[in-house]
């Protein structure tokens, strides 16, 4: 089988590829989320009813007046599909918080945001988990002990559900006893925190994630789709964010020729 590389380089296979394609916003189509098993097949957009449940419109006010201030076009679209998506998970009847997607928001951001200041990157996702009535610190915490627990696991072996094993495989064996009593919402950011952590575990077999998402009892199929949209994303952005970089750089040696023809001028006067 023929595997292509998602950022960092571990595979996932190219016949995913080849899926037909819906995509209009930064993960494809906003999709109903599942209701129940992730392997039942039967989806649903299940949003908790509830007088206090907030709207996409309450999330993206939330969003704009915690960052008050002008984001490029480049980020600003990004960071408000990303919103709209999160929120129809947050807010679905079976959504619970997890370390794994937890850790694929933070990378998803990590990457998108690259370019701005330090400082605007973390004001922008803060931003956004408030938005969502979630903690941006526990996202960070949560992640960073993952990256951390990945990284010291060392191979896929050490990332497979075990209840009595490490506290990567702990967290892992939480997540498949909901899966398995189809109590788990799986989102297309969880997809990308279990490629994250087998990229830091340097598990680069092209059956390592195949090995993981089945100890977690997931579709591998989903998995592969999602993560092959989320690579054609990042390329995209990284070509959107070279062209940006080319029109500064021509703006500014244009005004470096105009300013040099005025002192050209103002000399020979």
């Amino acid at each position: 089988m023929n595997f292509t590389k998602i950022n960092h380089g571990s595979p996932v296979p190219v016949a995913a590829l080849q899926r037909p394609r819906q995509a209009h916003s930064v993960f494809g189509r906003v999709q109903r989320v599942p209701r129940q098993s992730v392997s039942s097949g039967r989806t649903s957009l299940t949003i908790t009813a509830s007088a206090a449940t907030p709207t996409v419109a309450d999330a993206k006010a939330k969003f704009l007046e915690a960052f008050n201030r002008p984001l490029p076009s480049l980020y600003s679209t990004v960071v408000l599909e990303l919103l709209v998506q999160q929120h129809l998970y947050r807010w679905n009847a079976n959504y619970v918080y997890n370390p794994v997607m937890a850790l694929g928001i933070c990378s998803i951001f990590d990457q998108v945001l690259q370019g701005l200041p330090e400082a605007e990157q973390e004001a922008v996702f803060n931003a956004y988990i408030s938005a969502l009535e979630e903690s941006p610190e526990q996202y960070r915490k949560d992640a960073s002990m993952l990256e951390a627990a990945a990284t010291s696991a060392g191979s896929v072996d050490a990332l497979l559900p075990s209840s009595d094993g490490n506290e990567c495989q702990q967290i892992m064996a939480s997540i498949a006893e909901k899966v398995s009593s189809e109590k788990f919402l799986y989102t297309k950011f969880f997809a990308v925190g279990l490629f994250r952590m087998l990229e830091l575990a340097g598990a680069k077999d092209p059956k390592a994630l195949g090995g993981l998402v089945e100890g977690v009892g997931i579709p591998q199929e989903r998995v592969n789709a999602d993560l092959v949209t989320y690579k054609n994303i990042l390329s995209k952005l990284k070509a959107a964010k070279e062209i940006m970089k080319e029109f500064v750089e021509r703006e500014k040696r244009k005004q470096a020729e105009r300013a040099a023809e005025k002192e050209a001028q103002k000399e020979a006067a």
